[in-house]
């Protein structure tokens, strides 16, 4: 029985599992294809909606009138633009400082600091209310243990109480013995004991209200000035505040902490008294640093020896130093206050020329972070007022050194103005910039004090290696030509002669033939007496293999002995 009844179970099973399979198997793939056919169409045309509302949302060709305006609206400032801009803002910046006397006075104390002062005392005395009652139920408690009778609000006293100020205690000393007899007693007496304390420390910001009072009495602007010009009362401070602006990239706030340096570093100084004192060791010191001339573009030219810092009678010690530095600043406070305020397009800064030749060297360690200081101060005090740096004559062990040497210049602006030249490149980098006219004769110029005046133009000429070079100078009339001469290298033969323009005249030997070393006098200077038209014929001879540059001059002036 037990095993038809499995039988029959077995087939019961294998009935009902084959059933649901075939039935899934005939329906299913009926639908399949109804829905695989629809989807497509479906879908195509969403797409074409969509490309339809894409073309729809494309926007419209824009006009030439429209991109004009689109142009106009997005305007990127001029340089010009940015820096009047920055220079209003300094202004107003300055201007503030003068009304609160921020150039001279120090600064009083902020405001703010106080506020804070005024709204304590209230909540202080609040807080000390709520701490000096949990700590009198703290001494309550502890006058309770000591008499050793357990209590149960002592019990039930709140654990969170946190260490108070030390200025409750002698209160609570005092109400101890209240305690021994009634607690009761105890907590009225803290209370009276509270409410007699802090009258006493609410009175405590009535102080600095008068503080405040007395600090906001109004004071009137301070008038500064600087380089002889007063700020904002002058339209010359424009260009003055522009250079401070320049020195600090156009960051306002920067700029105007510098001018406040400047400020205070000249009344320390007494720069003001400085430019009326006369130095007695101008003399001296004029050999080392002198003003001459202008570059081709009109700047001051401002020359500096240092070679003549080996001059141990001037430069032996700090004291010595110290009076150079101060002459030096003299010297440079007298040439800004002579420059030319009126508008930016105006000459006011240098060019400086620095000769290191015969330098100290490197070993002198005192002497050169001298140096750096006064760099540093002129640098800090004189800001942009320097168009070119020329170094001159720069020997090879100052190559490494100028990495130190310049590092102390901060601004890229000036790093950029200075130009470094060894001794055989020197003549021709500053001629590259000033004119030979302009150019002493100490740096291979042909300035000096004779009677040509630094206007006339100087004509430059080159001599190749074994050949000679003539030069005339026309003479219409009579009168006395000068000239002057100068071969760069020199090592070549000089010679002049006058030579008539009518015929059947004697030709005259204004100077023989001679060689000219580079020993001897630079520059040529002579000058011959014209008595009939002619002309000066001057011949330079020179058999050397190299080429040589030669810079002449000349003038006539009517004769007064006729």
């Amino acid at each position: 029985m037990a095993q038809e009844e499995a039988q029959k179970a077995a087939d019961v099973v294998v009935v009902s599992t084959e059933k649901p399979m075939t039935d899934k198997e005939v329906t299913v793939p009926a639908p399949v294809p109804e829905k695989e056919v629809t989807p497509p169409v479906a879908s195509e045309e969403k797409d074409e909606k969509v490309t339809v509302e894409a073309e729809a949302e494309k926007p419209a060709p824009v006009t030439e009138e429209e991109e004009t305006v689109v142009a106009e609206k997005v305007v990127v400032p001029t340089p010009e633009e940015l820096e009047k801009k920055a220079l209003e803002e300094f202004k107003e910046l300055v201007r503030e400082a003068l009304n609160k006397r921020e150039f001279t006075a120090p600064a009083p104390t902020p405001v703010k600091e106080e506020k804070p002062e005024e709204k304590q005392p209230a909540e202080e005395s609040k807080e000390e209310e709520k701490t000096e009652e949990k700590k009198e139920e703290e001494t309550q408690e502890e006058a309770v243990k000591t008499e050793e009778k357990p209590s149960e609000p002592a019990a039930a006293a709140p654990a969170e109480t946190k260490p108070e100020e030390k200025e409750a205690v002698p209160v609570t000393t005092e109400k101890a013995s209240g305690a021994e007899e009634d607690g009761t007693k105890t907590v009225e007496a803290i209370e009276e004991s509270i409410v007699s304390v802090t009258p006493q420390e609410s009175a405590a910001p009535v102080i600095v209200e008068t503080t405040v009072v007395a600090e906001a009495e109004p004071v009137e602007p301070e008038e500064v000035s600087i380089y002889g010009v007063p700020l904002l009362q002058d339209e010359r401070s424009d260009v003055i505040l522009l250079k401070f602006l320049r020195a600090r990239d156009f960051k306002v706030k920067e700029a105007l902490t510098m001018l406040k340096n400047t400020v205070q570093w000249r009344k320390e100084n007494k720069i003001d008294e400085l430019v009326e004192a006369a130095g007695e060791e101008a003399s001296e010191f004029e050999k080392m640093v002198f003003a001459h001339g202008v570059d081709k573009e009109g700047h001051v030219v401002i020359y500096s020896s240092y070679g003549e810092f080996q001059n141990k009678e001037l430069f032996s010690d700090k004291e010595k130093l110290n009076k150079f530095l101060n002459w030096r600043i003299q010297l440079q406070e007298k040439c800004v206050r002579a420059l030319d305020f009126s508008s930016p397009d105006a000459k006011s800064s240098f060019v400086f020329v620095s000769d290191f030749r015969n330098a100290p060297g490197l070993g002198k360690r005192a002497l050169w972070q001298f140096i750096r200081r006064a760099v540093k101060q002129f640098e800090d005090n004189y800001p942009e007022f320097a168009t070119r740096e020329l170094f001159i004559n720069v020997p090879w062990w100052y190559i490494p050194y100028y990495k130190t040497f310049g590092s102390i210049i901060t601004s890229p602006r000036t790093r950029s103005k200075m130009v470094l030249a060894g001794p055989s490149k020197s003549v021709d980098t500053i001629f590259k910039y000033i004119s030979p006219e302009q150019v002493p004769v100490k740096y291979g110029g042909l300035s000096n004090d004779i009677s040509l005046t630094t206007g006339d133009t100087v004509t430059e000429a080159i001599v190749k290696p074994a050949a000679k070079y003539t030069i005339e100078l026309p003479a219409s009339e009579a009168c006395t030509l000068s000239w002057e001469l100068r071969v760069l290298g020199a090592d070549v033969s000089y010679g002049a002669q006058f030579e008539p323009t009518a015929e059947g005249s004697y030709v005259v030997i204004v100077s023989k033939n001679r060689k000219i070393g580079l020993t001897d006098e630079p520059v040529i200077t002579d000058s011959f007496k014209v008595g009939e038209p002619g002309k000066i014929v001057i011949t330079i001879d020179n058999q050397t293999s190299k080429k040589k540059k030669v810079l002449y001059r000349f003038k006539t002036q009517p004769r007064s002995d006729l």
